[in-house]
């Protein structure tokens, strides 16, 4: 129904779920959340029919989206928490080590402004052993910016593209992400963000904290960076509770809350052979 259900390789991930081998996966019936926020799960800049279902995260997303109107929804977890189950990892994994650092970006649409140098000092001063800098795909092919990472002693990468309204998200985008995760030890942003869930989830000991950076013409409808640091408190400073964040981690990415393969075919309608593409 919507391309924004293949960012990030979405879609191929709850089809290898699913047993469904099409590639490209067929189109779902409905809007599926593509990424964390605060509000009922659905971009705020995307375009929807009334009507058509909506498959969000969890159940908190799903009380909000019913408290702003929106009907026929459905609670299916994140497509991570599935891949988290298609891929557990091995039992003889070696040690992690270092920190995995997401600074907050910006997309095509909206650019984000910053000190950088103020964050990789930050960034030197607080993470005791090696660091990796993933970069949204616009600022890793931005030499300016991917340098300036590179310059300052740390490992720069890139999970690949997310997708647009023309053309789909890199189907091996989590895998490239999860592969990363599991290398190391911490993981860590300037704005809590779905990498920091994805993270807590994967086995990373979390930390929000810098500059959060400002974003250009940045929604302020549900309350945003200070309800995000009242609401979730617990989940900011250079050292969190394991534990805490990753029961809280559960329930923002619905990973208790996994569908079968049958009955998310069913939901998907999936199980009728698709839609074709």
């Amino acid at each position: 129904m919507h391309r924004a259900n293949d960012y990030y390789g979405h879609s191929h991930v709850l089809a290898r779920y699913c047993g469904v081998a099409a590639d490209p996966p067929p189109r779902m019936h409905g809007y599926l959340q593509h990424g964390w926020n605060i509000g009922d799960g659905m971009a705020g800049d995307h375009e929807y029919v009334a009507g058509v279902p909506l498959f969000l995260w969890s159940e908190r997303t799903r009380r909000r989206a019913w408290s702003l109107g929106r009907r026929g929804t459905y609670v299916v977890g994140a497509p991570w928490a599935y891949l988290l189950r298609l891929d557990p990892e091995p039992a003889d994994a070696g040690p992690r080590e270092g920190t995995i650092w997401y600074p907050f970006h910006g997309w095509e649409g909206q650019h984000v402004t910053g000190d950088h140098a103020r964050l990789i000092a930050q960034i030197r001063a607080t993470e005791p052993g090696p660091v990796t800098v993933c970069l949204y795909w616009q600022e890793f092919l931005t030499p300016a910016v991917h340098r300036r990472y590179e310059r300052a002693g740390f490992r720069v990468v890139c999970h690949g593209y997310r997708g647009d309204a023309r053309r789909p998200g890199d189907p091996g985008f989590l895998d490239r992400q999860l592969t990363e995760l599991r290398r190391h030890r911490r993981v860590a942003s300037n704005r809590l963000s779905s990498a920091v869930w994805y993270g807590i989830l994967a086995g990373c000991e979390p930390a929000v904290y810098g500059d959060p950076m400002t974003l250009a013409g940045e929604d302020p409808r549900h309350g945003g960076q200070a309800r995000i640091r009242r609401q979730w408190a617990q989940l900011h400073g250079e050292q969190v509770d394991a534990g805490v964040a990753y029961a809280t981690a559960v329930e923002e990415l619905g990973a208790d809350r996994l569908a079968p393969a049958a009955e998310l075919r069913h939901v998907l309608r999936w199980d009728r052979g698709g839609e074709p593409r």
